[in-house]
C-alpha cells in the first residue's frame, strides 16, 4: 500500500467535509439521497474499524434556496440565510437517517469560525465534541449560516474542517472534492497537468498551482484546500483531497484511487504542545508537592492530591505554570479547573471533585496532553 493510501487505513480521528455540489444536484436542485448512503455506509466501515468519525456538511443554504423557490442563481445574504434556516433542518435529517441505516447516531453542532477564536466557546465547543465520540455518535458539524457572513460569502467549510482537526487533535482530514487532488495546473484546461501524490511543505510554487472552481452551490475551491491543509498541517493533522463525485469514495481511498495527500512534520499532540508552549501566555501558576512533579516528569496527569498552592488569577481553559516545592518551573499546561476552582480541589482525591464543586470537567486539574515539560 503507498504512503498516501496507507493514511486514511491507519486514521484514529477522522474528519470528512462534504460540500455542497456533491450532496445536490446542480441540475435540479435534489439531494443525491444514494450518494449519501453510499458515504454512510463508507462511515459504519470505518467505524467498524475503531475510527472515530466527524462530518463538516454544507448543503443547508443549497437545499433551503430550492425549498423557498429561490432558483436563480445569485442571492442576497439575507436569502442564504433564510435559505440556511430552511435547509439546515433538511440536511440534518437525511444525515440522520443515512447514518442511522447503518445503526449509527448523528449530533447536529453549529458553529461559525467565531468559535474557534473565543477561548470559553472554543472549549466547551471541543468539550463537547470529545464527549460526543466517547459516546460512539458522529457529529455533524455546519457552519451555524443563519448568523453568519463572510463564512457564507466565501465558502469557509474547508478551513472549517482543519480548524475542528486543531481544536480535537484529529490526526487526518480529508475534503471530498469534484477533482482526484492537486494537480499542477487546471486539469481541465491544461490536459498536460499532473496529479501531485505528497506534499510536505506548502510553498508559494504550490499556492500558484490552485485553481478556483465554484458551481451554483459550491463557493470554494482549491485555494480554500490549501488554506485548510496550511492549518492543519500546522496541528500536525494529515489531510487528503480525493474525489468525492464517486459511490463510496471513502472505499475507493482504501482500495488506493487517486488523491493528494499533505503531510506535517509533527503528530497532532506534538503540535498541541508546542502550541501550548510558544502561543499560550500564562496567566498564573499552580504549586506542586514532590510526588506530582515525579508523575508529570513520567508524562501523567496532574491530579488535584499532589496541588499544594495556586497563584494568580486563572480561568479554566487558561495556560499556567507549573512550579515544583521550590518555585522552579517544571511545566506548562491548560488547567480544566479556574483558580478558586483549584484552591478548593487541593489536596483532595479525585473522586472528591464532583462533590468539592458541585461538578465535574474531568479527573485531572490538567490532563498529561494539555502538559508540557519546561524543557521541551
Amino acid at each position: 500500500m503507498s504512503l498516501q493510501h496507507a493514511v486514511l487505513s491507519d486514521a484514529k480521528r477522522l474528519i470528512i467535509k462534504v460540500g455542497s455540489a456533491l450532496l445536490v444536484d446542480e441540475n435540479t436542485g435534489k439531494l443525491r439521497r444514494a450518494w449519501l448512503e453510499a458515504l454512510a455506509d463508507d462511515i459504519a466501515h470505518l467505524r467498524e474499524r475503531g475510527v472515530e468519525v466527524i462530518v463538516v456538511s454544507s448543503g443547508a443554504i443549497a437545499l433551503g434556496r430550492r425549498l423557498l423557490g429561490l432558483d436563480h442563481r445569485t442571492i442576497s445574504l439575507a436569502d442564504k440565510q433564510a435559505a440556511a434556516a430552511t435547509g439546515q433542518i433538511s440536511l440534518s435529517q437525511v444525515w440522520q437517517e443515512a447514518l442511522g441505516r447503518n445503526g449509527l447516531t448523528m449530533a447536529q453542532v453549529l458553529v461559525t469560525l467565531e468559535d474557534m477564536e473565543g477561548r470559553r466557546r472554543y472549549l466547551n465547543a471541543r468539550g463537547t465534541l470529545n464527549a460526543l465520540l466517547a459516546r460512539g455518535a458522529v457529529p455533524l458539524i455546519n457552519e451555524n449560516d443563519t448568523v453568519a457572513t463572510e463564512e457564507i460569502r466565501f465558502g469557509d467549510n474547508d478551513r472549517l474542517g482543519a480548524k475542528v482537526a486543531h481544536m480535537i487533535s484529529a490526526d487526518t482530514l480529508v475534503l471530498l472534492s469534484d477533482i482526484d487532488g492537486l494537480y499542477t495546473a487546471d486539469p481541465r484546461k491544461n490536459p498536460d497537468a499532473t496529479l501531485i501524490p505528497e506534499v510536505r511543505e506548502l510553498t508559494p510554487e504550490i499556492f500558484d498551482m490552485a485553481g478556483v472552481a465554484p458551481t451554483m452551490y459550491s463557493s470554494g475551491g482549491m485555494v480554500t484546500k490549501l488554506q485548510a491543509a496550511e492549518i492543519a498541517m500546522k496541528a500536525g493533522c494529515r489531510m487528503i483531497i480525493a474525489r468525492g463525485t464517486i459511490y463510496h469514495p471513502l472505499k475507493a481511498q482504501l482500495d488506493g484511487a487517486p488523491n493528494t495527500v499533505f503531510l506535517p512534520s509533527e503528530s497532532p499532540l506534538a503540535a498541541r504542545r508546542h502550541w501550548i508552549a510558544t502561543s499560550l501566555k500564562a496567566t498564573g501558576a499552580i504549586i506542586v508537592d514532590a510526588g506530582a512533579a515525579k508523575a508529570i516528569a513520567a508524562g501523567k496527569n496532574l491530579l488535584a492530591a499532589g496541588i499544594t498552592g495556586v497563584d494568580g488569577r486563572f480561568k479554566h481553559g487558561d495556560a499556567v505554570r507549573i512550579l515544583d516545592a521550590d518555585g522552579h518551573q517544571i511545566a506548562r499546561g491548560i488547567t480544566s479547573y479556574g483558580a478558586e476552582e483549584t484552591r478548593l480541589l487541593m489536596g483532595h482525591a479525585s473522586g472528591d471533585i464532583e462533590a468539592t464543586l458541585g461538578f465535574t470537567r474531568g479527573n485531572a486539574v490538567i490532563h498529561s496532553d494539555d502538559l508540557v515539560i519546561a524543557d521541551q
